[in-house]
């Protein structure tokens, strides 16, 4: 792993990615689409260790942050370096995704003891969203290595695109399958036909990829199992049996994979939760043991638990920290259920941050915060703008970083120019437009480059920079806990995670038991100051079970370090001399 202590800017040249522009290629072109040849290195700070390295050092690895900047990160050290990549981008479903929030325990009776808190939103413009995955796509390739395949999970809403952009930047010429993975379930009656399959398109980096022939069960029937599918004339009994027995060959079409909506056992609780089936299927195809998989919109952790449990190692990463939560619980308890009889390795795992993403926690929160406390006029999910406020228009850049010229790229992009000109052509002394961005710190020349980049229009543009201007914003209210050592143990007396309260409208002097807010408690007896490496994990099983609270103290404990995540997924940390 790169020496975390690097942090000096350094520039990654991707313009060996795109397909070479040939005579007949099909390109996909959108309104302000520019190339993405050039990204720069971001730093990663380890900040969770759980278990132990495999035999030869290796350490698993999740990361919490924006994904283009965790695989910016990765291509110094990972570079043509991963075999296996499977991805379930955004769909554009135009909906908000929740989870459903509710305290443990088996005795909660009030009113609030349950809510749905946002975890993402998935509307988008036309050409932000094909931007967002085009760039991505570029840096998939370029960590893919050249006897690697990468699978993208898609819906009927952006299928079509996709495709197109997958053939763009990995060639159409390495399209393998488009998998339509089928399912059922009930439908209400609607002017079409029920849309009941999913697309996972698979393709190639190269000829030389991996690629495991699988089967499925299959009696011959009526249909006969032959070569094409089909029984042929010229097949013995004798090779149906055998077929029978094997399984058939696995076609592109599946529906043997149910939905996790059917799989009680499977379920976390996370929005967009695929079956492990499906993953271990695709995982068991097109990588060998011992392979590296790579998912960058990990959400639920599917694909890193079953990367783990067929003994290939991994790589994750998502912006959202209830998926590094949810997918740190799930690989935990793989790790629990070790068979030490079998010859697979199942080493641990590390959880890092890039680019310190934990200034806010929850991105959609941040920006409600800012609208809010900027006092503007919120549009609708899916504008261009996110408010307004006395004839400007505000933009809210991301909120987890410094604002880059990248960033502003697809605003400026998607500026109404034809609606410029018009004005233009009536008022030419007037601004076309009144902008504000609104930013937790910013480029030096982002201003600069915003107006070098529009100069053919009078635009009054201006920044907002929150870190400067609005000092004490208080951006989440911090969680308290009281934690003593007695008679040998450790005892936490109680907990008031102050955001997860606010939410359920209850005050710390209502809590009768904090254990019905905590989502688990880890304990680092010997806490080095800098990696938090828990060895006493309290997971409660089940959403009936509370966590113990009260631990028995090891004898050679010296620096202890207690975290508490409550279920809103957010964690305090406390040092207890």
């Amino acid at each position: 792993m790169a020496d975390e202590k690097v942090e000096q800017e350094q520039l990654f040249d991707l313009s060996g990615s795109a397909h070479p522009i040939i005579k007949g290629f099909p390109e996909l072109r959108w309104t302000g689409k520019h190339p993405f040849k050039m990204t720069e290195y971001f730093p990663a700070q380890l900040k969770e260790r759980y278990g132990t390295p495999d035999s030869k050092g290796w350490m698993n690895k999740i990361f919490w942050g924006d994904n283009l900047q965790v695989m910016s990160h990765l291509l110094r050290d990972y570079s043509g370096k991963i075999d296996l990549i499977y991805i379930d981008p955004p769909f554009d479903s135009k909906a908000d995704y929740k989870k459903k929030i509710e305290l443990r325990g088996e005795n909660v009776e009030s009113d609030t003891s349950a809510f749905e808190e946002k975890q993402y939103g998935d509307i988008w413009t036309n050409d932000e969203y094909l931007q967002f995955m085009y760039e991505r796509l570029v840096l998939l390739r370029e960590l893919l290595s050249d006897h690697g395949s990468i699978y993208l999970h898609c819906d009927w809403h952006r299928s079509h695109q996709l495709r197109c952009l997958m053939d763009e930047v990995f060639g159409p010429e390495n399209f393998k399958n488009e998998i339509i993975w089928c399912y059922t379930g009930p439908q209400r009656a609607t002017s079409f036909f029920a849309r009941k399959h999913d697309s996972i398109f698979f393709y190639s980096k190269t000829e030389n990829m991996t690629f495991n022939v699988q089967r499925v069960a299959h009696k011959s029937g009526l249909h006969g199992v032959g070569g094409f599918g089909f029984r042929g004339q010229d097949q013995s009994q004798d090779d149906l049996k055998e077929i029978e027995a094997q399984g058939k060959v696995l076609e592109d079409w599946w529906d043997d994979i149910s939905t996790t909506g059917r799989l009680v056992k499977e379920l976390t609780n996370y929005p967009t939760q695929k079956p492990s089936g499906l993953l271990e299927r695709i995982i068991s195809a097109s990588s060998n043991p011992g392979d590296l998989v790579f998912d960058c919109f990990m959400g639920s952790g599917t694909t890193q638990v079953a990367a783990l449990k067929l003994g290939r190692r991994f790589l994750g990463a998502d912006i959202n920290l209830g998926a590094i939560q949810t997918t740190t619980m799930r690989l935990l308890k793989e790790l629990d259920h070790i068979d030490l009889s079998s010859p697979i390795e199942k080493p641990g795992f590390e959880v890092y941050n890039v680019n310190n993403y934990e200034f806010f926690r929850n991105p959609q929160e941040a920006k409600q915060i800012l609208i809010n406390l900027l006092e503007l006029q919120p549009f609708n999910s899916g504008s261009l703008f996110d408010g307004t406020k006395d004839g400007r228009l505000y933009k809210i850049m991301p909120t987890n970083r410094i604002a880059t010229k990248s960033d502003i790229a697809g605003l400026i992009s998607g500026l109404p120019y034809s609606q410029y000109d018009k004005k233009m052509a009536s008022n030419p002394n007037d601004p076309v437009d009144r902008i504000t961005l609104v930013c937790m710190g910013h480029e030096p020349d982002l201003l600069g480059s915003f107006k070098q980049e529009t100069q053919k229009y009078n635009i009054d543009v201006e920044i907002h920079d929150v870190l400067l201007e609005d000092k004490d914003i208080q951006l989440k209210r911090d969680s308290e806990a009281k934690i003593v050592l007695k008679d040998g143990k450790l005892i936490i007396e109680s907990f008031y995670p102050m955001n997860l309260l606010q939410k359920l409208n209850m005050v710390p002097e209502s809590v009768q038991d904090w254990k019905q807010l905590v989502d688990s408690v880890f304990i680092d007896w010997n806490y080095d100051g800098k990696v938090f490496q828990p060895t006493l994990p309290d997971v409660p099983e089940d959403q009936k079970l509370l966590v113990r609270g009260e631990y028995t103290v090891p004898a050679n404990a010296k620096n202890i370090r207690v975290k508490i995540t409550d279920l809103l997924s957010e964690s305090i940390e406390v040092d207890v001399k």
